[in-house]
């Protein structure tokens, strides 16, 4: 599945002011954030390092370049960024070919949107070859479009990676509900300019203008992302 598709003009659901929804990926639809951070300390253990649990924090929801760069940094490790990238990613693959579960109300969600016609794409800090290996759990027909974060110039938290899924749904970012479990994910989208409803998987995420915090996607249906737009 590709990144972009051309924009055929602005789609709505019917009698929705609601355009689009335009959903993370780890941590969000899949339970996958803590095996990112087991990837890390495994591949920090075999480089003779241990990773401090409070660094957990620091990383989630973040690009590679940055998660893996602070952890070089912090540790003192002797690995390059490229080489620590495969490793991890490589690490990360092994565990999602062994167990790949779904966050509680994400199958559901999708359902229930893809049934009424409501117009999706994914957008992820990771990379294509990860996000790839997971549509195969999660159910590539869901969506219309995904935004891999090796794609972008930009990556979350700057606002390109929703910008560009919006415009290749040909909808606006403003009558769009984004979807995000971490800071850094929420910050991409706000800077967008879309609403947001954030569903903290690691890190607690305050409540704000224009932002709803619930506490799993089993609140999330498509009637409260429509009321959304009316806040």
């Amino acid at each position: 599945m590709t990144s972009t598709v051309p924009a055929l003009g602005t789609r709505t659901a019917e009698g929705s002011a609601l355009q689009g929804v335009l959903l993370d990926m780890d941590g969000t639809l899949v339970d996958t954030e803590g095996f990112w951070w087991d990837a890390e300390v495994e591949v920090f253990a075999t480089l003779g390092h241990a990773l401090d649990e409070a660094w957990r924090d620091v990383v989630v929801g973040g690009p590679m370049t940055r998660s893996a760069g602070f952890l070089i940094e912090a540790t003192g490790a002797d690995i390059t960024l490229p080489e620590l990238t495969v490793l991890l990613n490589d690490g990360f693959e092994d565990r999602i070919s062994r167990s790949l579960p779904l966050m509680p109300g994400a199958e559901a969600l999708l359902a229930e949107l893809r049934a009424h016609s409501m117009p999706m794409a994914l957008v992820s800090a990771s990379h294509r070859r990860i996000i790839d290996r997971v549509l195969g759990s999660i159910g590539a027909h869901h969506f219309e479009l995904t935004v891999a974060g090796d794609e972008v110039s930009r990556t979350k938290p700057h606002p390109d990676p929703y910008l560009l899924a919006a415009r290749g749904l040909g909808v606006e970012p403003a009558r769009c509900a984004v979807i995000e479990d971490t800071a850094t994910g929420v910050a991409a989208a706000e800077a967008a300019g879309c609403r947001v409803v954030a569903v903290p998987s690691v890190a607690p995420i305050p409540a704000a203008e224009g932002r709803t915090v619930v506490p799993s996607l089993e609140h999330v249906n498509l009637p409260f992302l429509q009321g959304l737009m009316t806040l």
